[in-house]
């Protein structure tokens, strides 16, 4: 039960989200991105999402090593 409400309200939150996203994106009207614009908008979301997997990724390990046991010194 406690689940399926957490979900609910994250899933609210996403249609919130696209909502918003899409108004504002038909708000904006006709805009021109150049090739140079488009390269520099698709570097930036791979490093991101490599940037945040990375991380996830260091978590996971550190957890798994035992390095963030509070015995470890």
């Amino acid at each position: 039960m406690k689940a399926g409400l957490t979900i609910a309200i994250l899933a609210a939150f996403l249609a919130a989200a696209l909502v918003v996203a899409a108004v504002t994106w038909l708000r904006i009207g006709d805009v021109a991105i150049s090739t140079t614009g488009l390269i520099a908008l698709a570097v930036g979301v791979v490093m991101t999402v490599a940037l945040g997997a990375g991380l996830m990724f260091l978590v996971f390990y550190s957890n798994r090593k035992g390095y963030d046991d509070p015995d470890r010194k």
